[in-house]
């Protein structure tokens, strides 16, 4: 394991977004820690490592996609060195309500794999990275925060970013999926899109979320009903201009929850 060089909470844009009936001395002092597990070199040569984020009892942070009143987390990784890119691999999150809103998120603790690929293979990597985030227990506040360490090649497996990888939500094709159906229709301010998946139902409380390659247009949070085999959700579409626009089928990424733990993931639809 890798400890992380610095940890740095902007407390600040905390108190900034906080009802006036919360101060600072309401929230934990231990509310975020945070560090990066090194993990290992791949047979690919990248290096999947994991951030690893210890939360305050009852606190929990968003997945990737957070819903229609939750933080978007983001990631900046351009303080690194020999760095390309980074791959995030999203554990299955819980579904939780938060007053009258749903959204998918990580109780306590989160283990999130991010595989790096290096600029120059078999030269020394170096992660460094601002990480912004939202939490929420009562209450939801943005934190920020800084983490920096080095990966190392020589490395061996670790068991918590393994445990990770194995929880990702399954493919479509395994759950049996044999047809992603999507239509649209123009609203005032975008696009309404229907989504129909002929698939086995997954558990008694299913839920789709919905995402777009673009992640400057707002997905509402969908509508989702059994009709027979196929599984509906509705989700509105806007964009930035706040108008109706083309969209590629290919783009769109849906995810479904069924309530028992299972999550179905898919990429694409047809018209």
């Amino acid at each position: 394991m890798i400890k992380a060089r610095s940890l740095a909470l902007a407390l600040p844009a905390v108190l900034a977004l906080l009802p006036a009936t919360v101060a600072a001395q309401d929230l934990p002092a231990n509310l975020v820690a945070a560090e990066i597990r090194g993990g290992w070199r791949t047979e690919s040569g990248t290096q999947m490592a994991a951030l690893h984020l210890t939360l305050a009892p009852g606190w929990k942070t968003y997945w990737r996609a957070p819903g229609e009143a939750g933080f978007p987390p983001q990631f900046d990784w351009s303080g690194s060195a020999n760095i390309a890119d980074a791959t995030i691999h999203w554990p299955t999150p819980e579904l939780f309500d938060l007053n009258g809103l749903r959204f998918a998120g990580y109780r306590d603790e989160l283990v999130l794999p991010i595989e790096f690929r290096p600029a120059v293979a078999d030269r020394p990597m170096s992660v460094s990275g601002r990480i912004d985030l939202g939490v929420c227990e009562t209450v939801c506040v943005p934190v920020s925060f800084d983490v920096a360490a080095d990966l190392d090649p020589a490395g061996g497996p670790d068991p918590m970013i393994r445990s990770a990888l194995a929880n990702q939500p399954e493919p479509a094709a395994t759950a049996g999926l044999s047809r992603a159906r999507c239509s649209v229709e123009p609203i005032r301010d975008g696009l309404r899109l229907t989504s129909e998946l002929t698939m086995p139902q997954i558990g008694p409380e299913e839920f789709a979320v919905v995402e777009l390659a673009d992640r400057s247009i707002w997905v509402s949070q969908a509508e989702t009903v059994r009709a027979g085999g196929d599984l509906v959700a509705v989700a509105d579409l806007v964009p930035s201009n706040a108008a109706p626009f083309a969209l590629d089928r290919s783009s769109v990424h849906i995810t479904v929850f069924g309530g028992s733990g299972r999550a179905v993931d898919l990429q694409g639809c047809t018209g």
